[in-house]
């Protein structure tokens, strides 16, 4: 349903004596929570992937480097092939069981960042061949797991944009709390021992709150990529390495472009905006690849 922006925000702010009821429901319980989802899921991934290539020192690290995506990925496509009612629940679980496997295997090898990043690797590459697998036994059910597994806010609920929230604005705080311990933990982990970081703890408690909020978000809405990993580097490219301003930019760009995003696979005809992150995220990434060696950076 076409509506003018002032229409829209009228309806949102005052009582509309104008609106029809069919126009309220659907600015205030479908645009607005999708609204809010798509700004929320943005911060979120943005966010985590800021903190994450601090903690790894990679700057390819992404929210889903540990494995989330593909345990969210798992989850999901056992409930829809199962035919269980509860996906976004699966799909967390799914999610938490990847992130405790690849942990427990980057542990058992020494708790190094590359132990970590390889750890997430194969914890991603088992995952994803048993969604393949799900894939083949799905049948009629397929097209659902493959919808799903694109990202998308079509139905987004405040209780969805809610979770993306908190897990944003949980893993903000703790990043600027930290922050010139994360400064320093990007630098290495003998420099931060060096200048008296509890590296470990910090670390471990950065790396956590950083899957879980993308967890939460890739539970909600399904596997959207780029954002949480062009996104920071955007960041960085403006306001540079330190990760104090670095969070707050992430969080805010990472809105921005995910509601861009959104609106663009709207205006196209209800495509996924995982569709669009990934067809405007990969050339914008290499872009900025480009310009950062072509600086110096």
């Amino acid at each position: 349903m076409p509506l003018p922006p002032g229409r829209v925000f009228k309806i949102l702010l005052f009582p509309d004596p104008g609106a029809s009821p069919r126009e309220t429901a659907v600015v205030r319980l479908v645009r607005l929570p999708r609204l809010l989802a798509s700004m929320g899921a943005g911060a979120s991934l943005a966010v985590s992937g800021s903190v994450l290539q601090g903690v790894l020192g990679n700057p390819m690290a992404e929210p889903y480097t540990l494995g989330i995506a593909a345990g969210a990925a798992f989850g999901a496509s056992a409930a829809i092939t199962l035919g269980w009612a509860q996906v976004s629940a699966a799909a967390f679980a799914g999610a938490l069981a990847a992130l405790g496997l690849a942990l427990f295997l980057s542990w058992r090898s020494g708790g190094s960042r590359l132990s970590m990043i390889l750890s997430g690797i194969v914890v991603s590459s088992v995952l994803s061949a048993g969604v393949t697998l799900f894939k083949a036994l799905a049948d009629e059910r397929v097209s659902s797991i493959v919808l799903w597994l694109m990202g998308s806010f079509s139905g987004a609920t405040m209780r969805d944009a809610g979770a993306a929230w908190a897990g944003a604005a949980l893993l903000l705080g703790a990043g600027l709390w930290w922050g010139r311990e994360l400064d320093a933990i990007s630098l290495g982990e003998s420099r931060a021992v060096y200048l008296g970081v509890n590296e470990g703890r910090i670390r471990g408690a950065l790396l956590v709150l950083a899957s879980l909020s993308a967890a939460l978000t890739a539970a909600s809405f399904g596997i959207i990529g780029f954002v949480g990993l062009a996104g920071p580097h955007l960041a960085r490219m403006v306001l540079g390495p330190s990760h104090r301003p670095l969070l707050m930019a992430s969080f805010l760009g990472g809105a921005a472009l995910m509601t861009g995003a959104d609106g663009l696979a709207r205006q196209l005809g209800e495509l996924p905006a995982g569709v669009i992150t990934a067809l405007a995220g990969g050339p914008l990434f290499c872009w900025i690849l480009v310009r950062e060696r072509g600086t110096g950076q």
